[in-house]
């Protein structure tokens, strides 16, 4: 009840705000989900410039999505996005450029 609470305050308050308040409350709030996704699922992968990929790659939709479970957790839903946006070519193209280069340093 109490996550149910939460999720539904912080989407009125969410609401409150102009498109592009809401675009980066949204895309700070699915980073804060995917990051514990990145760390759980990719172990030993640069956090930072992976997380970056990650969002920069996704759509509307799946920033919500992940943004909606940042105050329950990732669930197997949070991992599943996560994956599909990773197997994107051009998030793929991204973590060679970005992701790749900070392992090696």
């Amino acid at each position: 009840m109490r996550k149910i609470l939460l999720s539904t305050l912080a989407l009125a308050t969410l609401a409150a705000c102009d498109a592009q308040t809401q675009d980066a409350v949204a895309r700070s709030a699915a980073r804060s989900t995917a990051s514990k996704v990145v760390v759980q699922r990719f172990p030993g992968i640069p956090v930072e410039p992976s997380l970056n990929c990650v969002i920069d790659n996704a759509n509307a939709q799946q920033i919500y999505a992940l943004a909606s479970e940042s105050v329950t957790g990732p669930t197997q839903s949070s991992v599943e996005i996560v994956i599909e946006i990773v197997s994107k070519p051009e998030t793929l193209t991204c973590l060679a450029a970005e992701g790749l280069p900070a392992l090696i340093r």
